[in-house]
């Protein structure tokens, strides 16, 4: 049975420790979906706006300029240290996405940008958002796609299978991600939605080299980095070569230009 204070505390510690990184790594390849997830919650003039697992504030920002109202919500001080920084004019609340601090029917739509997955239970998170969302309301969530289709975590991964330890990080398993978008589906229909469907995006995340693209998810992340972070920096090397080994295919004159994927998934409260 998953531990979900554990979960909770590893996310907390590492999106802690990420946030003052995470607009020059990691965001470089979030960032490309927010217009999708936008679109897939009707966020336009008028529209109150919650973006959950807000992280510096990027989605909500994007929300405000197309003429939402919006508020932000993140469990992590350091992150809204960030976004209340960043965007001065815009709202953020410290909180949980399992026990959201609003009233009932507060707004007009919900959205995530690759935050629901790291939420301890995932469902509860879902609930709430329904609970938070007026009748009509949208919510629309991003996750990525699985490393068979997205191929920076797969360079990764399969590196650190070759030549590293892909147990040596000892971090709790996730207490209900979604692994592909039948999951989230049926997540959004047993949390009340209708309406519902999943779309894929995809994207180039620009690199250097290997290891730049190492560093990137090293420094800009929660999972991935206690993953990297644990593997002998004597495997360092080998692990970097492999991946531009298995990069070639992507370089152009500028360097890397790796494909990712993910999936925006979507329902209304009826």
């Amino acid at each position: 049975m998953a531990d979900f204070e554990a979960i909770r505390a590893f996310e907390h510690a590492g999106w802690e420790r990420a946030a003052h990184a995470y607009e020059g790594s990691f965001a470089t390849a979030t960032r490309q979906f927010i217009p999708a997830l936008l679109d897939a919650a009707y966020i336009g003039a008028g529209r109150s706006v919650l973006d959950v697992a807000c992280g510096p504030g990027f989605v909500a920002a994007g929300a405000a300029e197309r003429g939402a109202t919006v508020r932000g919500l993140d469990f992590s001080a350091a992150m809204l240290g960030v976004a209340r920084a960043r965007h001065p004019g815009l709202m953020f609340d410290q909180g949980d996405a399992e026990a959201l601090p609003y009233p009932n029917e507060t707004f007009d739509a919900v959205v995530s940008n690759f935050g629901i997955h790291h939420v301890p239970q995932p469902i509860l998170a879902l609930r709430q958002a329904h609970r938070v969302l007026r009748p009509g309301g949208a919510l629309a969530f991003t996750i990525w796609a699985a490393p068979a289709e997205n191929t920076a975590w797969k360079l990764v991964f399969d590196a650190i299978r070759r030549c590293g330890d892909m147990s040596a990080s000892h971090a709790p398993a996730p207490g209900g991600g979604f692994g592909d978008p039948t999951d989230c589906a049926a997540a959004l229909e047993q949390a009340g939605f209708t309406g519902i469907g999943t779309r894929k995006l995809t994207g180039l995340w620009c690199h250097a080299d290997g290891r730049a693209l190492l560093g990137a998810l090293g420094s800009g992340t929660a999972r991935m980095a206690a993953l990297i972070g644990a593997q002998a920096q004597e495997a360092i090397p080998a692990i970097v070569a492999d991946m531009d080994r298995a990069a070639a295919g992507y370089r152009d004159a500028d360097g890397l230009a790796i494909p990712i994927a993910g999936f925006v998934a979507y329902g209304r409260k009826s």
